[in-house]
């Protein structure tokens, strides 16, 4: 390599540490404000609402058969069975998109749909014991587990999304994560409303 080579590269070796010094001066406040940790805690809070809706949309899902198996009783209540399925219907209605976690009037929307669901689907279990050969049924005992096994799945899916909601709307507000938050566009997120013993799945008798 002859002296203007080696004169060249030295000069494009000089020219390449400002640049360097400005990734470097840059990326570090960018770690100390928290920028990657307010990432991380966004996408687990999205990856648990994710199951929150999973987890409601199999229960929606397993309706309509139960319905129709209970439809089967004779003089099964009809009251009963209106209200359930008018219950689904409005969780069917729900406009879900990536917003509703960041708004608080959709998620109330939402959960409360989704309890007027649970009540109902209560009052039609309720119900049933007082028809043994229903209970009696295969088809019947089959979907009361399917059942259990959703609402469990629910309670925890719903404590899991309460939990990471929590730790992120910590990291929002505290300092200097509150600057990392602030760049990204993140704020405090509503969550659900934990009444006493949301966290536990309904009791369903078999």
């Amino acid at each position: 390599m002859n002296q203007q080579q080696s004169s060249g590269k030295a000069s494009r070796v000089s020219r390449l540490f400002p640049a360097l010094a400005l990734v470097i001066g840059l990326a570090a406040p960018l770690a100390g404000c928290g920028y990657n940790d307010v990432i991380q805690l966004d996408e687990g809070v999205k990856a648990n609402w994710a199951e929150v809706e999973n987890q409601y949309k199999r229960r929606a899902d397993l309706v309509p058969n139960l319905v129709s198996v209970v439809k089967g009783a004779a003089n099964f209540e009809q009251e009963t069975l209106t209200k359930v399925v008018e219950a689904r219907s409005k969780v069917a209605g729900l406009k879900i998109d990536a917003s509703t976690i960041d708004d608080p009037e959709k998620l109330k929307k939402f959960e409360a749909a989704q309890s007027e669901l649970s009540g109902s689907l209560s009052r039609l279990l309720v119900v049933a014991e007082q028809y043994p050969q229903l209970k009696a049924t295969d088809a019947y005992r089959d979907l009361q587990s399917q059942l259990e096994g959703t609402e469990n799945r629910i309670a925890v899916a719903r404590k899991r999304y309460i939990g990471a909601v929590a730790d992120y709307n910590v990291l929002v507000q505290s300092f200097p994560t509150s600057i990392g938050a602030s760049m990204r566009g993140r704020a405090v997120r509503p969550t659900f409303q934990a009444a006493p013993g949301s966290d536990k799945a309904p009791e369903i008798k078999l």
